[in-house]
């Protein structure tokens, strides 16, 4: 809830610079993101569920030509959660999000902080929080920590700069970068561990090619004949680099995580290959899974 704050001027942006869909409900349709705001205010937590056949029910008159219907209302949430006018207060059994009011979530002074948020001071707190999370990072790493545009970042990264907190360094593959002044740098770094494709260590793609030569993509949205590596890939990380990519499955009937594709980077050191199993094991034992079937 701490960053909440920081992200006041995005949600103050939201009907210019929201993706369309939820930029558009509010133009065209305010009556019902009113009246989505009103019975999330009345009913809260709600799931997008809930909140449709309440907004149906207490609605009058609704009707084949009513023109509302579950994805619109879902949409009008999305604008409202967009814009910080409800936000979410976790998810049920189902993994649906729910919805509610900010003053049901955040103390009143967190939410005085929100409103008397200076923007240029809250990008220095974010690109602050990124160059922290990165330890040293091109520009556009830090931008895209929060999503954040150019102009503004850069101009954080100058203030971060002279107050010292950040110094200039450049780094083979990387070009020019940012180090925050309080990265550890340790001697050597042996790591061992399978990574979500959602990780910061691979989510800036440009940095993981650069740092690591992996040409990682998420491939979930990819047609499955045009895949590389699979769907749901998840780099592994031995000593202190990216040496192969496994495309995992958790198989419930058959009691079994299935390994249905394992690519391995061509200079992958050979001890890589049982430390990779000793973490596919590991997988397993977490997933509460019998055995491990790698494809051949």
């Amino acid at each position: 809830p701490q960053t909440w704050p920081l992200l006041a001027f995005r949600r103050a942006r939201a009907r210019d610079e929201a993706w369309g869909g939820i930029r558009r409900i509010a133009q065209e349709q305010p009556e019902l993101v009113e009246r989505v705001l009103a019975v999330v205010a009345s009913h809260g937590p709600l799931t997008a569920r809930q909140c449709d056949a309440l907004v149906e029910h207490e609605v009058p008159g609704r009707g084949d030509g009513w023109g509302w219907n579950w994805s619109a209302v879902k949409t009008a949430l999305e604008f409202l959660f967009w814009s910080g006018q409800i936000v979410s207060s976790g998810r049920n059994q189902q993994f649906e999000r729910t919805y509610v009011l900010p003053e049901r979530i955040f103390s009143e002074q967190l939410l005085e902080r929100s409103r008397q948020m200076d923007a240029h001071e809250a990008h220095v707190e974010l690109i602050r929080i990124a160059a922290r999370a990165h330890g040293v990072a091109s520009l556009r790493t830090l931008r895209d920590h929060f999503r954040l545009r150019a102009e503004e970042s850069r101009a954080a990264v100058v203030d971060l700069v002279a107050a010292g907190e950040l110094e200039e360094v450049t780094v083979r593959g990387l070009g020019p970068a940012y180090l925050h002044t309080e990265a550890r740098r340790p001697r050597r770094a042996h790591v061992e561990a399978l990574v979500s494709p959602f990780d910061s260590l691979v989510w800036q793609r440009e940095r993981t090619e650069s740092l690591f030569g992996m040409r990682f993509r998420l491939e979930i949205y990819t047609p499955a004949a045009r895949r590389r590596h699979g769907y749901y890939v998840l780099p592994f990380v031995y000593g202190d680099t990216l040496v192969a990519r496994a495309d995992l499955k958790a198989d419930r009937a058959a009691d079994a995580l299935r390994v249905q594709r394992l690519t391995w980077e061509p200079d992958a050191p050979a001890a890589a290959r049982p430390a990779l199993a000793a973490q596919l094991r590991s997988m397993a034992d977490w997933l509460e899974l019998t055995d491990v079937v790698v494809a051949d």
